[in-house]
């Protein structure tokens, strides 16, 4: 199926080998050889351009994209106004590091960013690298603001690779395996996770948050609480949209107790679910709000967003980092916010959802291995009821070789996740979607 170009690039998939084709599996000899094992590759098809929902690898492959690189792309590969931002900024200047001589486009990023997410509170930005910086540095504020220590947790999070995003991590392999030991003062409290709770989906909502409060007064004390970290729909842990009302309870708690919310948007935002960010679907107005992924059309780029008097309680110096907002990556998130907007991407994520949903409550339907199928926008997950990553992995496995993209997730590697760039085409989607309905065929049948 065909519609139409994007950067030059014919959206449909077009197979000329099989998947990965010779030439990736020459680059893939070559990555072995050279780059640490501990790298590892979801599918080597090594890509050589990127636009709208394909991606083209060296083999001259034209693969449906249904991950974003993991929800990073929003406005698509490559986006125009993304590409002319930067070409423009690299003319001018790559670097001077916003410490020692700034420049506007780390200052209107940040004037953005205090606009489109919650709240009507004044606000401040601080900006960095990537996803786990930005944790890294919302704890900091957290912890300086309010003279405590101890940060809280949920399960089946993931907050990072770095020590101290490891430790707020939940998953074991392979993101903290044999990595510790990792910082102090973490703690964990059970998520509401309806479809895995142990006394069902109705009784979630209220017995989690029971069991939050009771563990964080018991175990922890609440005085001695900086801030609770979560997710709004957890990612790796396999797109769990908490249970009906509960964040906006622990967000309550959290306000009546002294605690700072920071909530974890890195993967949530930039109108992946629907709307600017997923905090909004759930009713919660963040202290602080943490952000990457989406904001920059695949350059790297993070932020820290929260209450002025909190953000301004760190002293001059606390806060930064050589690369952190870096004039390119600024630009490119600058021209990214705009597409969002001109092309009303929330929008595109509602109607995204909506064509997805009903093909993927169709196969929940037909296959009984089929558990849940959950999220908002353009985030969204098929959960297998065995908690076992086979079925996941085979029916990923057939997507790949008939050129889809897809990603798995889950504490339990059995939840297929699907991130296509909010930009995509109905037709390609629908299409992949296909593709997906015969992979499931081949596997479950």
């Amino acid at each position: 199926m065909t519609t139409g170009t994007s950067q030059g690039i014919e959206q449909r998939r077009v197979l000329r080998t099989e998947i990965p084709g010779p030439r990736s599996r020459e680059l893939h000899a070559r990555k072995v050889a050279a780059v640490a094992s501990g790298v590892g590759t979801t599918l080597p098809a090594y890509v050589v351009r990127a636009g709208g929902g394909i991606v083209v690898d060296v083999d001259d492959n034209q693969l449906i994209d249904f991950g974003s690189g993991i929800a990073v792309t929003n406005v698509g590969n490559s986006a125009p106004r993304v590409v002319d931002a930067v070409r423009a900024q690299v003319d001018d200047f790559t670097h001077t590091c916003f410490m020692i001589t700034p420049y506007e486009s780390y200052v209107a990023v940040a004037e953005r960013l205090n606009e489109l997410t919650p709240g009507d509170h004044e606000k401040r930005t601080a900006l960095f690298n990537s996803g786990a910086e930005a944790v890294e540095n919302a704890v900091k504020i957290a912890r300086h603001h309010t003279g405590r220590s101890a940060v809280v947790a949920f399960d089946h999070a993931y907050h990072g690779r770095t020590n101290l995003t490891m430790a707020l991590t939940a998953k074991n392999m392979p993101y903290k395996h044999r990595f510790g030991p990792f910082a102090g003062e973490v703690h964990r409290v059970p998520m509401a996770y309806p479809y895995r709770w142990p006394s069902g989906s109705a009784t979630c909502a209220d017995e989690a948050f029971e069991a939050f409060t009771a563990t964080v007064r018991v175990q922890v004390g609440s005085d001695n609480v900086a801030a609770v970290i979560v997710e709004p729909i957890q990612g790796e842990g396999g797109f769990i949209v908490p249970a009906p009302g509960f964040l906006r309870r622990v967000a309550q708690w959290c306000a009546a107790e002294g605690i700072l919310l920071i909530v974890d948007e890195i993967q949530t935002g930039f109108c992946r679910t629907g709307d600017w960010f997923a905090s909004t679907h759930e009713g919660i107005v963040p202290d602080l709000i943490t952000t990457a992924k989406g904001i920059a059309g695949g350059l790297p780029l993070a932020a820290v967003t929260g209450r002025a008097e909190i953000m301004d309680s760190v002293h001059v110096g606390g806060l930064g980092g050589t690369y952190g907002g870096n004039p390119v990556a600024c630009a490119a998130a600058l021209a990214a916010i705009d597409t969002m907007q001109a092309e009303d991407l929330c929008g595109a994520a509602r109607r995204i959802e909506s064509t997805m949903l009903t093909r993927l409550a169709a196969l929940a339907a037909k296959f009984d291995q089929v558990g849940e199928v959950r999220g908002r926008g353009a985030m969204l997950a098929v959960e297998f009821a065995e908690p076992t990553p086979a079925l996941a992995g085979a029916v990923s496995a057939a997507c790949h070789r008939t050129g889809l993209i897809t990603l798995t997730a889950g504490t339990f590697g059995n939840v297929l996740r699907f991130l296509p760039p909010l930009v995509i085409g109905d037709d390609l989607l629908i299409e992949g979607l296909d593709i997906l309905d015969a992979a499931f065929q081949e596997v479950l049948s």
